[in-house]
């Protein structure tokens, strides 16, 4: 079909919860072209999930997929998967942290909590029923997601802003703490050996 402009950060749609899709909708022309555009997006952006929402469409349609995507080279493949009035229940209280980016907030990631395992349920854009236990990155991928519905980012979700950049500016940091720490364990045993004895 096409692919649609991804709204960013800031703008008002993506801070409104959307609107559930009417029964009568399910299966209908619209509804088919907007999961289209959303998956045609979804690629062109090389994302992982887009929300209706994320396009300027206030309506609780999601997609997401994780097959081989330079973004996530480590992430656990996910079924394609289109979702209709999706929600979303945790299966036990363990959460875990892990770095998120979004297409809303292009060029940045945060350290995002969210619940390890859960169970999602919605429809298929025809209307018929989901329902799924996950875990891992896929349930990271689902709660995301969802939460553009409720009109979250991301960055609501984080504890510490100081773990939320600019990727580069991440990725350097990072490697001059690797570098950092290699240093530090390769210095360790010279000092040792350095020590006098006793």
């Amino acid at each position: 079909m096409a692919v649609r402009q991804v709204l960013r950060m800031g703008h008002p749609v993506l801070a409104r919860r959307a609107e559930p899709v009417p029964e009568v909708e399910l299966g209908s022309p619209g509804l088919l072209d907007l999961v289209e555009d959303l998956w045609d997006t979804m690629r062109a952006y090389e994302g992982a999930g887009l929300a209706a929402p994320q396009i300027g469409v206030g309506l609780r349609v999601v997609v997401f997929a994780v097959e081989a995507n330079p973004r996530y080279p480590e992430a656990e493949p996910v079924p394609a998967t289109a979702l209709v009035n999706p929600s979303w229940e945790p299966l036990g209280p363990e959460m875990e942290e892990a770095w998120e980016g979004c297409l809303s907030l292009p060029g940045l990631r945060g350290l995002v909590p969210r619940y390890r395992r859960i169970r999602y349920r919605g429809l298929d854009p025809r209307g018929r029923e989901l329902v799924r236990e996950v875990e891992g990155f896929h349930a990271r991928v689902v709660q995301h997601e969802l939460d553009h519905l409720d009109g979250i980012l991301y960055p609501q979700r984080m504890r510490d802003l100081a773990a939320f950049g600019f990727e580069e500016e991440l990725q350097r940091r990072w490697e001059e703490e690797a570098r950092a720490e290699a240093e530090a364990e390769a210095g360790e045993p010279r000092a040792r050996e350095a020590a006098p004895s006793r």
